[in-house]
Formats: structure tokens, C-alpha cells, sequence
């Protein structure tokens, strides 16, 4: 077997998991200083976000509750405010991926410590890397400042995440640690946490569906969801990942929908180019076809599969191309303008993913 180099480095941030961890918060905020703490959450979240305040006791200064999808620039002004009238010297953001942003554009633009409690799948919360909006364009970055201090994981909160967007969610996590398989540094320490988070997550995802208050599933699909944050947190993104930006950045289309629709397509894309990694992902996935039976996972769950069905406009599909090849992700398949604009048109529709030859992947 050939010698294969790589890097690894693992992540500085403290991990609490288990049942009723949300209990914890208090003595969390403490360990890191934060005396000051402001808690963020969306608007549908508000009434935790009040609960979560009192829960920090005296370490509690205020709540916002704007976070909104993509990381608006606007919405981080808006907390911003809060931050320095209230003399805040920590975040603490509860809720999905919407919430873990703001924290982590705080985080950026203050140093700030971060705590985060996830509820549901995304899998942010473990990494370095925060997606902005800002004039209808989203950009990534890479910062070790957004990166979260401490994450409590609490099952106990995700046992009321719809199913639907429980799906949704999972998918998106799962998508992380595909594009971590055949990332350019990649390394195989990384690979066995993605190829693990996507098995969890592709078992406790149709158990979820079928019973909501399975705490079992629940907690697997919490766990794979961790491993796939460690992926994503770890490795470079690819042609997935950045379809996704565009789409949600210039669409303002749905953030785990989005990433539910499009990730068999990309897997069919890059299919021919990277076979071992998307070999693992079918293994993982049980099945011989992977982006066949992403795409079977999505719609057997009642989750979307068409772009047209979350909001896409289909005259907007060639501009999203173009956005796409404009300032393109390494991929391990080169990004050509043609196939970029046939995959999305797949998508758009809701056919079956297809690989280059036009054959079912």
C-alpha cells in the first residue's frame, strides 16, 4: 500500500453530550469566564431563549432572538448593538444552524467565547467555518475566532424537532462528511468519522421518521451529527457545498432543504471521479447506489427533492450556474458550466441523479 501523507489536527472544543445537559449551561459559562452572557436564538425560539436566560442565573444578560438563515450582515449589526450596550462578554445560541451563524459572526467580529446547544442536525457548531449574506451573495470563511469554545449536546432537545425537518436536517450533516471523503485534505482518521456519522445518521434518520420520540435514534442521529461537524470543521468543502451557497445565498432558499436536494446530484457528479469515497458513502449508507439512495432517503422520509418545490425559480437557473462556475470550490471533478447546469436542472425537477454517462448513479 502507498504511503499516504497527510495532516490531522483535531479541534480545541470542549464537547458535553447526553440527556438533560442543557443543565449544565451555568457551570459551562463559568468554566470559560463569561460572566455577561448573551443568549441568541431565532424568533420561533424565543420562549427557550427566556428559559435558557434564567437558567444561566446571574451569568445571563440579555436574549436576541433575529437569527435568521445565511447569516444576514444585517442581523449581526442588530446583536452587535446588544453586545456593547449590555456589556456582553460571551454568546450562548441555541437552536440550528440560523442561531450557531450569529454566534459565530460575533465571535468574528468580537472574539468573544462561544457556548452553543444544538437542536438539530447541523453540524456547525464544530467548526471554524461561518457563511455570511451580505447584498444577496453568501461567502464562507475560515476563522479559528467563530470556532465554538463549548458545545452542549442535550437529546433532550431534539425530541420535538419535527420529523420532516429532522430529515432535512440529518441530511445536511451527512452531507458534510461526504464531501470530507473525498476532500483534498482529507485523511484517513477523518474518513472514519465520516463514513461513521453517515451510518448512524442513515439509520436513526427513517427510525426518527417513524417515531419522533424514539430517544434512541434520536441519540445516534445527535452523534453522527457531531462526526460529521468534526469533518466539515476539519476539511475543505466542494462543488455540494458551494451549489449550496449559491443557491441559499441568491434564492434565500431553505438551508437543510436545499442541502437534502442537492447532495445525490453532487455525489452523482463527482461519482466517476472519486469512486473509493463514494464506495464508502454507499456502504455506509447500506445500499450499492449512494447518490440513488440519498436520493431514496430523502424521498421515502417525505422530504423534498426539487428544487422548484422550495422556492427555486426555474429562470433563475442559469445565473445560479453562473454563480457557481464564477469562483468554483476545488472538486475533485473539474466544474464545467454545461454539466453544473444540467445537474441543477435535474434538480430543479426532482428527477433521479444521474452521472455523466446519463445512466442512474
Amino acid at each position: 500500500m502507498a504511503v499516504q501523507p497527510f495532516v490531522y489536527e483535531s479541534a480545541p472544543v470542549r464537547v458535553v453530550f447526553g440527556s438533560g445537559t442543557i443543565a449544565a449551561v451555568a457551570e459551562e459559562a463559568g468554566r470559560l469566564g463569561v460572566a455577561r452572557a448573551l443568549v441568541l436564538s431565532t424568533p420561533q425560539q424565543e420562549a427557550v431563549a427566556k428559559r435558557l436566560l434564567e437558567a444561566l442565573g446571574g451569568r445571563g444578560a440579555a436574549t436576541f432572538t433575529g437569527a435568521r438563515m445565511h447569516t444576514p450582515t444585517d442581523v449581526t449589526d442588530a446583536a452587535m448593538a446588544i453586545v456593547a450596550a449590555k456589556r456582553i462578554d460571551g454568546t450562548v445560541a441555541i437552536g440550528g444552524g440560523s442561531t450557531t451563524g450569529l454566534g459565530k459572526a460575533i465571535g468574528l467580529r468580537t472574539g468573544l467565547p462561544q457556548i452553543v446547544i444544538p437542536t438539530t442536525y447541523a453540524g456547525s457548531e464544530m467548526t471554524s467555518l461561518l457563511g455570511e449574506t451580505e447584498g444577496g451573495q453568501k461567502r464562507t470563511l475560515r476563522d479559528p475566532r467563530v470556532r465554538p469554545k463549548t458545545v452542549i449536546y442535550d437529546v433532550e432537545l431534539t425530541l420535538t424537532l419535527p420529523p420532516l425537518l429532522s430529515l432535512t436536517s440529518g441530511i445536511n450533516a451527512m452531507a458534510h462528511a461526504v464531501e470530507g471523503l473525498y476532500a483534498r485534505d482529507g485523511n484517513p482518521v477523518l474518513s472514519l468519522m465520516a463514513e461513521e456519522g453517515i451510518r448512524a445518521l442513515a439509520a436513526a434518520l427513517p427510525a426518527i421518521v417513524r417515531l419522533p420520540a424514539d430517544k434512541a435514534a434520536r441519540s445516534d442521529a445527535l452523534y453522527g451529527a457531531w462526526l460529521c461537524g468534526i469533518v466539515l470543521g476539519s476539511t475543505s468543502v466542494a462543488i455540494h457545498h458551494k451549489l449550496c451557497h449559491v443557491l441559499g445565498g441568491a434564492f434565500d432558499l431553505p438551508h437543510a432543504e436545499t442541502h437534502t436536494v442537492i447532495l445525490p446530484h453532487a455525489v452523482a457528479y463527482n461519482a466517476s471521479a472519486v469512486p473509493q469515497a463514494i464506495a464508502r458513502v454507499a456502504r455506509a449508507l447500506g445500499v450499492s447506489d449512494a447518490a440513488g439512495g440519498l436520493f431514496d432517503l430523502a424521498r421515502n422520509g417525505g422530504a423534498p427533492t426539487a428544487l422548484r418545490d422550495i422556492g427555486m425559480p426555474e429562470d433563475g437557473l442559469d445565473r445560479a450556474a453562473d454563480l457557481a462556475v464564477a469562483d468554483p470550490y476545488w472538486n475533485p471533478r473539474p466544474i464545467e458550466r454545461t454539466a453544473i447546469r444540467a445537474l441543477l436542472g435535474r434538480a430543479w425537477a426532482g428527477e433521479r441523479p444521474r452521472t455523466a454517462s446519463g445512466s442512474s448513479e
